[in-house]
């Protein structure tokens, strides 16, 4: 009776001994600080540059998005260059802002990389331009070719849908690679200023990263596509008032 009692014992402890072993640690939560990311695309670097000098007050940075690399001048060049130096990211927006989705419809993907990514890669680094990001021009995207491209690219960037709820609003990082973005361009049918601060307001509350995309950056708005630099002003202030980070997209890849 003793010995079967004995073993019984020395079961149970091997068991326990065993499980507590193999026992794998719980994973940690990183708790994110609420912020922003604000994301520029297509090629207005004159413009850019100007609005970078008027809220580095603000110790602000942004991501921007170049397409047509081949088109710039060595002015343009050596601003994109001075605004990387600074801590600002420049990423990739295509070789010549091709929309995606109707160029497959006849070719294939890797005419797509062919075409629009590899020559886009190679002069950005051949200026000395440091890409790890992409943006789709026109959000224009497939899940095919978002596999293809996280081959190339830490993050890429489509556009959110938009709702009217700002807790349904698909434009918060998710810890995903694959993020989207909304449109801060003054003409935007769904861009208001009162829209605008329920994100920003959801985003500190929720520690959630607000990601933001505009084009061309002025002080009087004439078409469309353009963001009014008091727009961005209004942003930089509410981060700062709320103790908020200012994101670029790279950043989000040491938070994955």
């Amino acid at each position: 009776m003793k010995n079967s009692i004995l073993i019984i014992v020395l079961c149970c402890a091997f068991f326990i001994f065993n499980s507590c072993e193999n026992k794998q640690p719980e994973p940690q939560i990183k708790t994110l600080k609420a912020g922003v990311i604000l994301s520029f695309d297509d090629a207005y670097i004159n413009e850019w540059h100007a609005t970078n000098q008027k809220l580095k007050k603000y110790f602000w940075k942004g991501t921007f998005f170049v397409c047509r690399i081949n088109t710039l001048d060595q002015s343009e060049i050596e601003k994109l260059l001075q605004m990387q130096k600074e801590g600002h990211e420049i990423a990739g927006h295509t070789y010549t802002h091709i929309n995606a989705v109707p160029f497959l419809t006849n070719h294939s993907i890797d005419e797509y990389l062919n075409q629009e990514i590899d020559p886009m890669l190679d002069l950005m680094g051949f200026y000395g331009l440091n890409v790890s990001t992409f943006a789709y021009p026109y959000g224009g995207r497939s899940k095919e070719l978002d596999a293809a491209l996280l081959k190339k690219f830490k993050i890429i960037r489509g556009r959110a849908f938009c709702e009217e709820v700002a807790n349904k609003q698909g434009c918060y990082y998710n810890n995903s690679n694959l993020v989207f973005s909304f449109s801060i361009d003054d003409t935007h049918n769904h861009f208001n200023i009162p829209h605008l601060l329920q994100l920003l307001e959801y985003a500190k509350k929720n520690n959630k990263i607000l990601i933001l995309n505009s084009h061309k950056t002025v002080d009087k708005v004439s078409g469309d596509y353009q963001t009014k630099n008091a727009t961005l002003e209004y942003i930089c202030k509410y981060v700062k008032n709320n103790n908020m980070n200012f994101y670029t997209l790279a950043d989000l890849e040491k938070l994955h």
